[in-house]
């Protein structure tokens, strides 16, 4: 009797060890196991040819950095702290006598999750009727304030006063004190020409995606929708300079 006892108890005992041993085996196998793939970012984005997106974003971010530098005398901090998009289009060209018209290039970043988008480029065109001679560059910054505004941008062209409601911008510290109607308006511009700088309307004028400067600098079929939603760090590391001049005046990022 004693003998089948010591069997029994033998079995129960090795039954146990195997027990044991298949649970540390479970626990091995799963220290070993690989972690689970990390969430993939989003691809970055970038084109054939950067050079000139890089030497318009340069200049874009040389013309904010200026005239954020005079607090007194330019953008309202305020203002600046509202706008859903900033666009800055800088040695705009305009000549002729009598009839004038106007254009050049320029790039434009919107407020993401993540803050201040990759840049989109952008192209500016105008006419205009009156007494004038000669050539001039001026520079134009261009506040979009609402969704409104940014959705225009978004599309394929649109006009200045047509499809969007445009005004001349306050200029100084603060626009608290202004009342005006025009801080309504869904784009706020101004201009700076010969070192002065102030709120000018461009109303009638055009503003259409720079496909050549987009495909050099993104490449084919990106879009400026595509570009203006994307983190910045997605846009070529030569390009982000302008967002990140607009992060050291304005880092709110998009609700």
């Amino acid at each position: 009797m004693r003998e089948v006892v010591n069997i029994r108890w033998t079995i129960l005992f090795c039954l146990s060890l195997l027990v044991l041993a298949d649970n540390v085996t479970a626990q091995k196998s799963k220290s070993k196991a690989p972690p689970p793939a990390a969430q993939s970012a989003e691809p970055p984005i970038r084109g054939p040819n950067t050079k000139e997106g890089a030497s318009q974003a340069s200049k874009a971010s040389k013309v904010l950095t200026e005239i954020m530098a005079t607090p007194d005398k330019g953008i309202p901090s305020d203002l600046l702290a509202k706008a859903e998009c900033v666009a800055v289009f800088p040695s705009v060209k305009k000549g002729g006598f009598i009839v004038g018209a106007q254009g050049g290039r320029g790039v434009a970043s919107c407020r993401t999750a993540s803050g201040w988008s990759a840049p989109a480029y952008f192209e500016l065109k105008g006419g205009s009727v009156g007494l004038q001679a000669g050539g001039s560059a001026t520079d134009f910054v261009m506040l979009i304030m609402n969704e409104s505004g940014m959705n225009s941008l978004l599309s394929d062209k649109f006009e200045l006063g047509g499809e969007a409601s445009v005004a001349a911008g306050p200029v100084g510290r603060t626009s608290a004190a202004s009342t005006d109607a025009k801080l309504d308006a869904q784009i706020l511009t101004y201009s700076r020409s010969k070192g002065l700088f102030g709120g000018l309307s461009l109303k009638g004028n055009v503003i259409s995606p720079d496909k050549s400067d987009m495909e050099g600098t993104y490449g084919q079929g990106v879009t400026a929708q595509t570009v203006l939603t994307a983190n910045r760090n997605r846009a070529p590391g030569e390009v982000q300079v302008f967002p990140n001049t607009l992060t050291q005046y304005s880092a709110r990022k998009a609700n």
